[in-house]
């Protein structure tokens, strides 16, 4: 997932949605299901694909798996050479230059798209990015000689679900057409899914909404999952009220966002983004496949295919523009070096993880802390976190208190450079 933890942001509300149960709970439980979800992660995340960066052989092996499976599963290739869509990227190595230099490097990296082909007008899509960080050289979070990166939740996850959704789609009878699309360059900027809205390989108009899948492999035992995207179709949410099967919801009514879903939403097309949630493993090569939550996977799958049977009862799936609230997110100059917890919803904002040798770690802040306030300025939220961030200036030491359990504990930080 694309640097996640610096774009979701403020205008997050939870919601517990309840209510008598409808036709649109799915309650699979199949153990087969699992063990075909502990195949396709376990290959996409290991070490012999070596992280999966794009423009490697990892990504490539990637790729032709995510091809096989589609193919085994029956789908229609929509590739422009079987199921892959390839694109390449220029790189400037002079940031200020206007267009890159011939001797720029170039990467070249492969979409995977595969069609349930139902003959209609209509077509929804639903996405993963199957890329990720290789050796870490670029975007790592861990410190220390370079590891290989597997990414089991970002996002072999949702490459996972994605499969599944697919292999239970294809033995329905639907009205919509269902294309599945997984994506490369994600980690550096969405490249892929830039790629296929501007390439798409069938008309773009006739793609009614798209559902994207990134990290959903670490569902909490209180049920919480974050939803990006409710406020792109004013249908969302009854139709997520309908499928609800004890979830806890944490929901971001916007549709840009950090991953694939933005470059749909940004040509006018509904998204919906399904997400469990930030964790100390992030971008760091501790992600991998032993920490998954298979049976959270399926039950997340059971939510969003609950969600597609009423799409597909939709004679089309209305758009609306929604509020852009990175565009609100403050400047700041200074890091405390945590990772919050976006699905925090309390007074001030609670720390998932602590990046060592960074100011709140030297500070002797610890996860799960909940910064209530800054110097003098008080921690409501997300959003005033930031606030408070940007009126600081590195180099400068202030007092920040931390709830740690029921105690409020005061710690001197000095602030260091983004």
């Amino acid at each position: 997932m694309q640097r996640k933890y610096f774009y979701i942001i403020s205008l997050i509300s939870t919601v517990v949605l309840l209510g008598c149960k409808s036709q649109y709970v799915i309650k699979n439980v199949s153990e087969v299901e699992i063990a075909q979800l502990q195949t396709d992660i376990g290959y996409l995340a290991s070490d012999e694909l070596e992280g999966r960066e794009i423009g490697t052989k990892g990504e490539a092996l990637a790729a032709a798996y995510v091809a096989s499976r589609m193919k085994a599963i029956g789908l229609k290739a929509m590739g422009e050479d079987g199921f892959l869509q390839h694109f390449s990227i220029h790189l400037k190595s002079n940031p200020h230059a206007d267009a890159p230099a011939p001797d720029d490097p170039v990467i070249k990296g492969r979409n995977v798209i595969g069609m349930l082909d139902n003959g209609a007008e209509k077509t929804i899509c639903i996405g993963a990015h199957y890329d990720h960080l290789g050796y870490g050289k670029e975007g790592s979070l861990y410190i220390g000689e370079p590891k290989i990166h597997n990414g089991a939740d970002d996002n072999a996850s949702g490459v996972g679900a994605m499969l599944l959704l697919a292999e239970r789609l294809s033995k329905l009878a639907l009205n919509y057409n269902y294309l599945f699309v997984g994506f490369s360059g994600e980690e550096k900027g969405l490249w892929g899914s830039k790629h296929f809205v501007n390439n798409s390989t069938i008309p773009l108009p006739q793609i009614d909404a798209m559902i994207n899948l990134d990290m959903v492999g670490r569902l909490r035992p209180d049920h919480r999952i974050s939803v990006h995207g409710n406020g792109t179709s004013p249908i969302w949410g009854d139709l997520i009220s309908k499928a609800d099967d004890g979830f806890i919801y944490s929901f971001s009514p916007s549709g840009i966002g950090p991953s694939d879903h933005t470059s749909f939403y940004l040509v006018n097309i509904p998204v919906l983004f399904f997400f469990t949630g930030q964790h100390s493993d992030y971008h760091k090569p501790s992600d991998d496949v032993e920490l998954i939550n298979y049976q959270g996977i399926q039950k997340i799958s059971n939510l969003i295919q609950g969600v597609i049977l009423q799409l597909d009862k939709q004679p089309d799936i209305p758009f609306q523009k929604t509020k852009d609230e990175t565009a609100e997110t403050p400047e700041f100059k200074v890091t405390l070096g945590v990772m919050p917890d976006y699905m925090y919803t309390g007074k001030g904002m609670r720390i998932d993880a602590v990046r060592e040798e960074r100011a709140a770690h030297r500070a002797d802040i610890m996860a799960g802390d909940v910064v209530v306030k800054m110097g003098e300025l008080e921690i409501f939220d997300m959003m005033s976190y930031m606030k408070a961030l940007s009126a600081f200036e590195p180099g400068t030491t202030i007092k920040v208190t931390v709830k740690r359990g029921n105690e409020e504990i005061e710690k001197m930080v000095t602030f260091e450079e983004k």
